[in-house]
């Protein structure tokens, strides 16, 4: 499913801005959420805390390598603050994920 979401957010990254795809209607939001499911399902690929520091980081490193491959493209642009979104989706993301694993062990008590 990572990877699979991975793609997907890729594809929506390089699309043409004058293609219609789904957004929440503001840009940073659209880059907040999708990172928030990749670190969402991050987390569930790789359980364990120890991995939570190395999965962030990757996925952050994926998110600038969108935005240089967002420069290289003639419809979008790369901004500093897109990467700002997508680091604080990928807490909020992980946030979730750390707190459903605490409902989850306290259901099982």
């Amino acid at each position: 499913m990572l990877v699979i979401a991975m793609l997907a957010l890729l594809v929506l990254s390089l699309m043409p801005a004058s293609l219609p795809v789904p957004s929440t209607g503001w840009d940073k939001s659209n880059h907040a959420l999708g990172f928030a499911v990749l670190a969402f399902l991050a987390y569930w690929a790789w359980p364990g805390h120890i991995h939570i520091p190395l999965s962030l980081l990757g996925l952050l490193g994926y998110g600038a390598l969108i935005e240089v491959l967002q420069s290289l493209t003639p419809d979008r642009m790369a901004e500093w603050s897109d990467l700002w979104a997508d680091g604080i989706g990928l807490l909020v993301g992980t946030v979730v994920a750390l707190m459903l694993q605490r409902l989850a062990m306290i259901r099982q008590v």
